[in-house]
């Protein structure tokens, strides 16, 4: 349904953007996000489409400061330095972004240098996210990834010299029938290198992948999720030793480090997605653009034919907007365990007083019966005035997850709940 009477109205709060670029050099065998290879000659059109669709936005958006910004793909480092340009002059004109606001660009290592990163940091990305996922080249190549794990350092030591003092590596394991040794050694190798910040996936096959169709004919083994486990608990020891503090199921932090981007996610913040398939949630509701890149172009050339929205309410403007193909009707219900839900994959959990004060009523009174349960099953519990996972209820959140979300199979929010926040940070 698209639009509707029970659109809320929206508050001048901070409204944080994620830019979605689709762009790849090689699509990824276990990545299911929106990415294409092989659309270079998009590139420009397609930047062209995300500016416009800034402009579609920046009246309902006056008022409300930008905390942060994430460029998330695809592969963003691959856009050439003017294009960057062009989007990053646009959000300084058409939104309101906070003194120190925090932007994140995403970075394929094999597709930077000295000078891309120097101009990057210079335009006002202040932070950079290396896609590593490994240490060891024939891993990587089984991954598809076009860098090996020296091009990473190389990358990750450019990043220092441009001035980056806020890095991330992402880190993949639990790969096919890869032996705990090898994983230990590509976290010693990344915590050597001292980043500011690191994300721990464990695979998994998502439908649609290269990755499945090797898994389902045989030719790929399943990622075996007992080692996964072993891994990510060895993993939880060893970067506490190091000075990392686990904040989120997945994400460790020098202190004050966090990814603030993602912390609106998982604090059920507003954010706007802008360009293909990019999802959105403001006032309660959520959103998303047309999936397709060229359509997206397509359709946001109508618009930018058609003039200006004449309204700067939202539900209005998602009536107009021919980008946006979906629209999900705020739920009061589906509000609240989405907020359950995503508060508790952070390590604090949820405030329960806060949870209260946000809905009107406390937790209890729609989730006592799970949270008895859960907490029976070693899963849950709670500590000075909020409810957070156990340690062993980490290991087994998509369990707890499932228990607590009444529509999960529909809520946009339920690719977080399996594995992955809606954007990496």
């Amino acid at each position: 349904m698209r639009g509707g009477d029970t659109i809320l109205p929206v508050k001048r709060s901070p409204l944080s953007l994620y830019l979605h670029i689709p762009f790849c050099s090689l699509k990824c065998r276990y990545c299911d996000f929106n990415s294409y290879a092989g659309l270079e000659e998009l590139v420009e059109p397609y930047v062209g489409a995300l500016i416009a669709e800034m402009g579609l936005w920046a009246g309902f958006a006056r008022g409300r400061p930008v905390p942060t910004v994430f460029f998330g793909g695809g592969t963003p480092s691959l856009l050439p330095i003017e294009q960057v340009e062009r989007i990053m002059t646009a959000l300084r004109e058409r939104f309101a972004l906070a003194p120190g606001a925090e932007v994140t660009l995403e970075a394929n290592p094999g597709t930077v240098d000295r000078a891309h990163l120097r101009a990057l940091e210079s335009l006002g990305v202040d932070r950079i996210s290396f896609g590593v996922q490994s240490f060891f080249d024939d891993e990587l190549a089984a991954l598809d990834r076009i860098h090996t794990a020296a091009e990473a350092e190389e990358a990750y030591r450019w990043a220092r010299e441009a001035g980056f003092r806020r890095v991330n590596l992402d880190l993949i394991y639990g790969l096919p029938q890869q032996p705990i040794e090898r994983w230990q050694a590509s976290l010693e190798r990344a915590i050597a290198l001292a980043p500011d910040h690191m994300s721990l996936y464990a695979l998994t096959v998502e439908e649609g992948t290269k990755l499945a169709y090797d898994v389902e004919h045989g030719s790929v083994a399943e990622p075996d999720g007992d080692a996964q486990a072993e891994m990510y608990e060895w993993s939880q020891g060893r970067m506490a030793a190091a000075g990392y503090r686990q904040y989120e199921i997945s994400n460790w932090a020098r202190p004050g480090q966090e990814c603030s981007h993602n912390l609106v996610y998982w604090r059920n913040g507003d954010w706007l997605g802008l360009g293909a398939g990019a999802h959105s949630h403001v006032a309660g509701c959520r959103f998303a653009d047309v999936y397709s890149p060229r359509r997206y172009v397509e359709l946001m050339r109508e618009a930018e034919s058609a003039g200006p929205p004449e309204s700067g309410e939202l539900q209005a403007l998602l009536r107009s907007m021919r980008q946006v193909t979906y629209v999900e009707e705020p739920r009061p219900e589906l509000a609240r365990a989405d907020t359950l839900i995503m508060g508790l994959r952070l390590n604090e959990g949820v405030s329960l007083a806060e949870f209260g004060r946000r809905f009107g009523e406390g937790a209890d009174e729609g989730f006592a019966p799970a949270f008895e349960e859960l907490a029976g099953l070693g899963l849950l519990e709670r500590a000075n005035g909020r409810i957070r996972l156990t340690e062993r209820g980490r290991l087994l959140a998509n369990e707890v997850f499932t228990r607590l979300h009444p529509f999960i199979r529909s809520s946009s929010v339920v690719r977080a709940t399996q594995g992955s926040p809606l954007h990496r940070p």
